[in-house]
């Protein structure tokens, strides 16, 4: 009987102890959520089920970065004079366009980078030329190559990428290569040794880096990033794994979408990485920092880097002040689409205004609850005017974005939550009609490819469908 009590008083103890921390753990989220939404649904699990959400929150609650600090707020010297220099350097390419125009200042403040011209921009469709390109830029580089990436794998493509830059690492060219720790979890370490081997420099971006910092593993540096020597840079949606170079049974061909820069703009990308980099080495290394006119091309570009560390929602403010500044159409291709409120309303109210407002999704899923949470917004935004397609050859992963006649996206960033408030991104804007026009063909083939989505066809589905579109659409602060 005795050790029934001290079990009890012990039980009582710990769960007292426990309800303590989850209503400090509330408190904490209220305090810190990015979303009312969040904040209160953080609040309500916390205080009353410590038991399961206490260890929950401590790995996704985070809505900021933990001691990551971009380096040119964090006041280091040397990562603080090349954005001074670098930034002084590419107003010299900015143009009275840009200068002008409130819609283009807005993305310049949010960006902390000019716009320049002198740029030459091609997009790349699919894996089969985007890696093309790729690879053929690797094997021209005389001084360096850096190599970003979400994903890496052991397979076809990982071993052809890792083949070049062994054989560029020993002609003496430098080799910096950076991928997330979460994204290439599955890399093995004899991969990393033959790249080792050969002199490349290869590290994981590591969000849970520091003792206080060992359980934040919800965010991801969601980053593709290629540099040759300073002067010509690949970004876009693809990683690098055989399913993206279509070879998967199950996605079947994989629809994605790539672009190759030169020009001034090469700088800005090239500076995202530095502080990535930074962040993972503590060290600088040894780059061009000089922005040249691409020998073709006059394409004014922006480079919008936007990671969880941003003081304002770098990401989420562009994809409004897109959305607000279309006057005839906003068409988005994204794989994810788990937006928030204020974006959903932007949409309902662009096709109020007559936009041609149209959003291109993939009919296969990756992941199965942003799949289903993006169903619960066709019913809500159909009686405004905007239009959902499905991409029905393949999966869909490319993330772009055309607004009217003169302005074009393509990134990383996809149209949710994750992207907008957790990952480290990178996008490519272009204001510049010829490459807008470019970008209009490619969609407008996709959209031919597609079938359209719309509340009717929701409505005939099952019960048990619509109840686990609206489950997973709770969770879409999260997704």
């Amino acid at each position: 009987m005795l050790i029934n009590i001290e079990q009890l008083e012990w039980g009582l103890i710990i769960a007292v102890v426990l309800h303590g921390l989850g209503i400090l753990a509330a408190i904490h989220a209220i305090m810190t959520a990015r979303t009312a939404q969040g904040a209160i649904a953080w609040a309500i699990l916390l205080s009353v089920f410590p038991y399961l959400t206490l260890p929950v929150y401590g790995v996704f609650g985070r809505g900021k970065f933990q001691g990551y600090v971009k380096a040119r707020r964090a006041g280091d010297s040397q990562i603080d004079h090349i954005a001074r220099a670098l930034e002084k350097k590419l107003r010299l390419f900015r143009t009275r366009d840009e200068e002008d125009d409130p819609k283009y200042t807005a993305l310049e403040e949010l960006a902390e980078m000019p716009f320049t011209t002198h740029n030459d921009a091609k997009l790349l469709i699919d894996g089969d030329a985007a890696f093309a390109a790729i690879f053929a830029g690797i094997e021209q580089a005389k001084s360096y190559v850096i190599v970003q990436f979400f994903i890496i794998r052991d397979d076809q493509i990982g071993r052809e990428l890792k083949d070049k830059l062994i054989r560029k690492a020993r002609e003496g060219v430098r080799v910096y290569l950076l991928y997330d720790e979460i994204g290439s979890y599955a890399l093995p370490k004899a991969y990393r040794r033959e790249l080792a081997a050969a002199g490349v420099i290869d590290l994981p971006f590591r969000t849970s880096k520091g003792i206080r910092n060992r359980f934040q593993i919800n965010f991801r540096n969601h980053r593709k990033i290629v540099i040759v020597d300073g002067e010509t840079a690949y970004v876009g949606g693809l990683n690098v794994g055989d399913e993206y170079m279509g070879r998967s049974p199950v996605f079947g061909p994989w629809r994605d979408t790539h672009v190759e820069v030169r020009g001034p703009v090469v700088q800005a990308i090239q500076f995202a990485f530095l502080e990535d980099w930074y962040w993972a080495t503590g060290s600088v290394p040894e780059l061009d920092w000089t922005p040249r006119p691409a020998p073709e091309g006059n394409e004014a570009a922006l480079c919008l880097a936007s990671d969880p560390s941003d003081l304002m929602e770098t990401c989420g403010l562009f994809f409004m002040q897109a959305i607000n500044s279309a006057r005839h159409r906003l068409w988005i291709a994204s794989p994810y689409f788990v937006p928030d409120g204020a974006l959903i309303h932007a949409l309902q109210l662009a096709a109020l205004r007559g936009v041609d407002v149209r959003i291109m999704l993939p009919a296969k899923p990756d992941h199965k609850m942003v799949y289903l949470a993006a169903f619960s917004y066709i019913a809500e935004t159909e009686l405004s005017g905007v239009k959902f397609y499905r991409y029905q050859p393949g999966f869909m992963h490319h993330k772009v974005l055309l607004v009217d006649d003169d302005l074009a996206a393509v990134g990383t960033a996809n149209f949710d939550n994750r992207s907008i408030r957790l990952n480290f991104e990178i996008t490519l804007i272009f204001a510049d009609r010829g490459f807008a026009i470019e970008t209009e063909k490619m969609l407008a083939r996709d959209f031919e490819l597609c079938l359209q989505t719309k509340s009717a066809d929701f409505a005939r589905r099952p019960f048990w469908f619509h109840f686990a579109v609206r489950v997973a659409r709770l969770f879409a602060p999260v997704l």
